[in-house]
Order: structure tokens, then sequence, then C-alpha cells
């Protein structure tokens, strides 16, 4: 919607001649001003887009850390199942030397391996610590695309506000508002610029 409105602003300065002669602005400046905000469009629209990956990006990891997180409690239950069973029997052992001995004794052991495989299992990256590291990395990239796309926001907001600045300089004549125009434009680009390389290096 406000790239189609930023379209409007731009033909509205480019078919602005009428007003000319009655506000004085030289033609040259109307020219200007219309490519300015053919820029400001430009850079909307690339902001706009990059906003809307990076709220997306955010949501996937969001998601994708709460399953992590899920397996990795399940894995805990199951660890810890198997370790209390290990010890009770360990707590009550048969008679030693006797068939139920070994048989107990190698249960004991399988128990025991099995937990040790819920706690880590780097061949298939399913234990808890590989679940661990991998749940807290799908927070970096949800906390770095969220930062990043509140950034997006704030570069947007500028650069719609440029515009508007923009249209209302081809309208009044006032060349003034073109300059404060594009100095906006530039916050809301080093707002884009920031949400692509550094989003989490200014926290608002």
């Amino acid at each position: 919607m406000e790239i189609l409105e930023a379209h409007e602003k731009i033909h509205e300065a480019g078919h602005g001649h009428g007003h000319h002669a009655e506000h004085g602005v030289p033609s040259a400046n109307t020219k200007h001003i219309a490519v300015l905000i053919s820029l400001l469009a430009a850079l909307l629209a690339i902001t706009d887009t990059a906003g809307k990956s990076a709220q997306n990006t955010s949501v996937t990891a969001n998601i994708e850390a709460a399953n992590l997180w899920s397996f990795f409690q399940a894995k805990s239950i199951r660890m810890t199942v198997m370790q209390v069973q290990a010890d009770a029997l360990m707590l009550n052992p048969p008679a030693a030397g006797s068939e139920q001995a070994q048989a107990v004794e190698k249960q004991i052991q399988r128990w025991k391996a099995t937990a040790a495989r819920y706690d880590s299992e780097p061949e298939t990256g399913e234990g808890r610590k590989e679940l661990s590291q991998k749940a807290k990395a799908a927070e970096q990239r949800r906390d770095k695309s969220l930062a990043a796309y509140h950034l997006f926001e704030y570069g947007a907001a500028a650069l719609q506000l440029a515009i508007v600045l923009s249209s209302a300089a081809v309208v009044t004549g006032a060349m003034l508002l073109a300059w404060l125009s594009g100095g906006l434009g530039l916050i809301g680009a080093g707002f884009g610029l920031l949400g692509w390389f550094g989003p989490t290096l200014l926290h608002l």
C-alpha cells in the first residue's frame, strides 16, 4: 500500500508543472524532488521486503527452538527414568555369582548406556547436549531476526515520512521540506543497513 502511494506521489511530482508559476517552484527543483521520491520509494520497497523476510525468519526460528526444547525435555525424562531404574536394581542386587546377578548386571549396563545416549549422541545429533546447542542457536537466529525486523520497521517508517515531506515540498514549494526528506531518507537507509549487517548493535 505504501509503495502504491509513493508511485502516486512520483506521478504528481512529475506532472506538477501547473503549480510552478503559482508557487514559484522551478521545474528543475520539481524534477529533482521527483527523482528523490523515486529513490525513496525504491528504498522503501527493499526495506519493507527485508522486514517481512526477517519477521518470517524469526517466527520460523522461534517454532524450531520450541520444538527442540520439547525434544530436549522428552530426552531428559527418558534419561531420568533409565537412571532411576538402574539405581533401583543396584540397591537390591541378587546373590553374587548367580545367573540372575549376571542378568541384572547386564540390564543395569544397558540402562546406563541408554541414559548416556540420551544425554549425548553426536552421531545423530539428538542427545540432550546436541539438542540444547541447536535450540540455543535457533533462539539466537530468532532474536537476531526479530531485532532486524524492528530496525527495518523503523527504516520503513522514516522512508514513508520522507516521501510525504517530498510530496509536500512539490505542493508548497518549500525546499526545506525536500532537504528534511533527504535527511529522513538517509536515516531510513541507515536503519535498513543496520538491519542487514548489524541488527544487534542498536537496541531500541
